[in-house]
């Protein structure tokens, strides 16, 4: 939606809308071709299922007030940005002399063609579903996105060697094998045989990653605004963790590390503190103004605080049971956002990165940035097909980037991952994958076809049931004309 225009009903006017209307022709004539104002860039989005009877607003989207304020913030800059692009690399061809390194050089240009990249990507690239703080900084992650997808395929293109030892390229420190941590071993969470800490098991197990956890949960539950959603999600990966700990000594932790650090304390407290943000940010009042349209000074603190929250808000009612369609989406999210967690610990595995390396964690503040617009993405190509007929930008990258970096993962140490499962643990997913698809087949298909001839069934009664009343009333010609009519309606039905 561009700046100015209204969601919902009643707000108040825009800019566009104080501007001054033509004077009405006399009887009521329209305007001629010449006197109409242009034409908007876009016609309005169709009516979909979830609509408004103007066609500007979901039942699910906050009303949204905005005057309108077009400052220098809000102003395209291209030329500005052109012009100190062509200073910048004027001065390092005119002023600067070029090294005799080879490999200083490669980097250099490389970086200096990724940043001539994202500026032309910040400038130009269309804008997605989200606006604040600025829809700069969505189509800088953009940009950021295709850079890390064709980095993932160049390094998928290199031998398994050669890809480790690229990664010198970027950490001298990289390159090496490095051991796993294992996290299990004594699992007592009182050891009486530590006379001086017997409670040592639990301080060894809070390090850095418990309150990454909390976090991570916290921003998930934003991204994803379903609390059963992220539940199912958070227990999945703890089962997928206690599958796969034969191939990584890393996935190896306590039963109480598992569900009471885990499930509980981190990832449950924050899908609470998420939940709870989500309900504030569905009830708050969406009223923009300009900066300098503000007179108190602490209306102008709060209005630079709110730049950093959504423009609008959308909750997200995923209803999984409503359809087919819906069921595979909800399915395939929850195994997108289960390979993407796994590809966490198994790229580090094979690229030989230490946990607490910054590659890692500069990928996980990739994923933050980048999640939440595809979610949006997908919620409402998925609920509005007709206004959103193709998949968004974002989320057809991060899709492809999840994709990307299983298959470095599968061509790095196809071994780890052929290691076959536990006998138990096969025997506990195939009664998984048994249950959810005879639940599909019963709740989409015949589910629908017992439903639909129990109805039948009961329409077939009553026009038995009134063929027999009209007949005892001595109207056989009209139980007749009934009965034919009725034939007819339950072809067309069929």
């Amino acid at each position: 939606m561009r700046r100015g225009e209204r969601r919902g009903h009643g707000g108040a006017l825009g800019k566009a809308a104080l501007e001054e209307q033509p004077p009405p022709l006399p009887n009521g004539g329209a305007p001629a071709a010449a006197d109409r104002p242009p034409a908007e860039e876009s016609p309005p989005p169709p009516p979909g299922p979830e609509r408004d009877s103007a066609g500007l607003r979901r039942s699910t989207e906050s009303e949204v007030y905005d005057d309108g304020t077009n400052t220098f913030f809000w102003r395209a800059h291209t030329l500005t940005v052109l012009f100190i692009l062509t200073c910048a690399l004027g001065y390092v061809t005119l002023f600067e002399e070029t090294p005799q390194d080879t490999a200083y050089n490669t980097k250099r240009g490389i970086v200096a063609s990724i940043l001539v990249f994202l500026c032309f990507g910040v400038t130009q690239a269309k804008d997605g579903p989200f606006s604040r703080p600025h829809p700069a900084y969505w189509r800088f992650w953009l940009c950021v996105s295709v850079v890390y997808e064709l980095f993932l395929i160049f390094i998928l293109f290199q031998t398994v060697q050669d890809g480790r030892q690229f990664m010198k390229y970027i950490d001298p420190n990289l390159g090496v094998p490095l051991p796993e941590r294992d996290y299990g071993g004594n699992c007592l969470i009182y050891d009486p045989g530590n006379e001086t800490d017997p409670l040592h098991n639990i301080w060894d197990k809070l390090d850095g990653f418990v309150p990454a956890h909390f976090f991570g949960w916290y921003l998930k539950t934003l991204m994803i605004r379903d609390w059963w959603m992220c539940m199912i999600i958070s227990v999945m990966f703890e089962f997928l963790e206690y599958s796969l700990e034969h191939q990584l000594p890393n996935f190896s932790e306590c039963w109480w590390d598992h569900w009471i650090m885990d499930v509980i304390l981190c990832n449950g407290l924050g899908i609470y503190c998420g939940m709870k943000t989500l309900s504030w940010l569905s009830l708050k009042t969406y009223k923009w103004q300009g900066l300098w349209n503000i007179p108190t000074y602490k209306g102008k603190m709060k209005r630079i605080v709110f730049q950093f929250t959504p423009y609008s808000w959308v909750k997200f009612e995923w209803k999984p049971a409503s359809s087919l369609r819906r069921w595979l989406a909800v399915c395939g999210i929850i195994f997108v956002f289960l390979l993407a967690e796994l590809n966490t610990f198994y790229l580090k595995f094979v690229l030989w990165m230490p946990p607490e390396h910054y590659l890692v964690l500069l990928r996980l503040v990739f994923f933050v940035n980048v999640g939440g617009v595809a979610m949006r993405e997908i919620y409402d190509f998925m609920d509005d097909p007709k206004f959103h007929k193709k998949l968004g930008q974002q989320a057809w990258l991060v899709a492809a980037i999840t994709a990307t970096e299983f298959l470095i993962v599968v061509k790095y140490d196809p071994y780890t991952l052929t290691l076959s499962l536990p006998f138990y643990i096969t025997q506990c997913w195939i009664l998984g994958i048994i249950l959810v698809l005879t639940w599909t087949a019963w709740r989409f298909f015949i589910r629908d076809i017992t439903l639909r001839y129990k109805e039948i069934r009961r329409q077939k009664q009553e026009h038995k049931y009134e063929r027999d009343k009209c007949l005892s009333n001595g109207d056989r010609h009209s139980a007749i004309l009934d009965e034919q009519n009725g034939n007819k309606l339950r072809e067309r039905k069929l």
